[in-house]
């Protein structure tokens, strides 16, 4: 996957884990968490990774200033995952492969499900592909709704489901793969009419699929890939994890 770039959005406060520092440092098993997230990106063969700071931006660059084949990124305001891939247009522009968008605060992102998702879009090459996974309790992340082929429909976040639709096991991972030129024009297209007046990633897909693009959601994320790290408890978990699963 020569030709493929990802982007990593690592601009974030860490406050809810009792640390002053930018939540990608904060360690897991001795290494800033961000590290495991470039490690699978590298292990499926991603040469070009940019990653987009902000908060203390230049400690993330220092950490990972031995690391080759990274470009940053400044989100100097924080207005939404969206908008933190927008920092990184400018990058894109003339891309023609597939750009990997995964969060730096997910490190056990499986290189597996990477390349699983990676053959996947060579084969039938959609705007936008989602990894997603399904999960017993999927309390307060976003659902894949489906048409009646089963083809992807959209994201429906918790706030806005139906009781139906919560029932919906199927959750956004935030990973995603789009086509660099499909990117670019769902970037474009972002609007910020919300009560956060914040710009929303996950609004891309549907953008994608307005335009009559093929967006497709594959649920090949392994359970693990769910743990995410929020606070010091689901820290401990994601150790624990990690630590049965032989990382070192």
């Amino acid at each position: 996957m020569n030709d493929a770039v990802a982007v990593v959005l690592a601009a974030g406060l860490g406050t809810r884990m009792k640390s002053d520092l930018p939540k990608v440092l904060v360690q897991v098993l001795g290494r800033p968490m961000i590290e495991y997230v470039l490690d699978a990106l590298e292990a499926v063969g991603i040469t070009k990774t940019i990653v987009v700071v902000g908060y203390r931006a230049d400690d993330v660059k220092q950490t990972l200033a031995d690391r080759r084949g990274l470009q940053f990124a400044l989100q100097a305001e924080r207005l939404g995952t969206g908008h933190a891939v927008k920092m990184a247009q400018p990058l894109l522009v003339g891309h023609k492969g597939p750009v990997v968008v995964l969060a730096g605060d997910s490190p056990m992102i499986q290189a597996v499900s990477l390349r699983k998702l990676l053959e996947h879009f060579e084969r039938q090459r959609p705007a936008c592909l989602l990894g997603t996974l399904h999960k017993a309790n999927p309390f307060g992340l976003g659902r894949i709704v489906r048409d009646g082929k089963g083809e992807f429909a959209g994201i429906v976040e918790e706030k806005d489901a139906t009781d139906e639709q919560r029932r919906i096991t199927e959750v956004n991972m935030s990973t995603y793969i789009f086509s660099g030129p499909d990117l670019l024009y769902a970037l474009d297209h972002l609007k910020n009419e919300n009560r956060q007046k914040e710009y929303y990633l996950t609004d891309c897909p549907g953008i994608l699929r307005a335009e009559g693009k093929l967006v497709q959601a594959l649920p090949v994320l392994q359970p693990c890939e769910a743990l995410s790290i929020n606070n010091m408890d689901e820290l401990s978990e994601v150790e624990a994890e990690m630590r049965r699963m032989g990382y070192h």
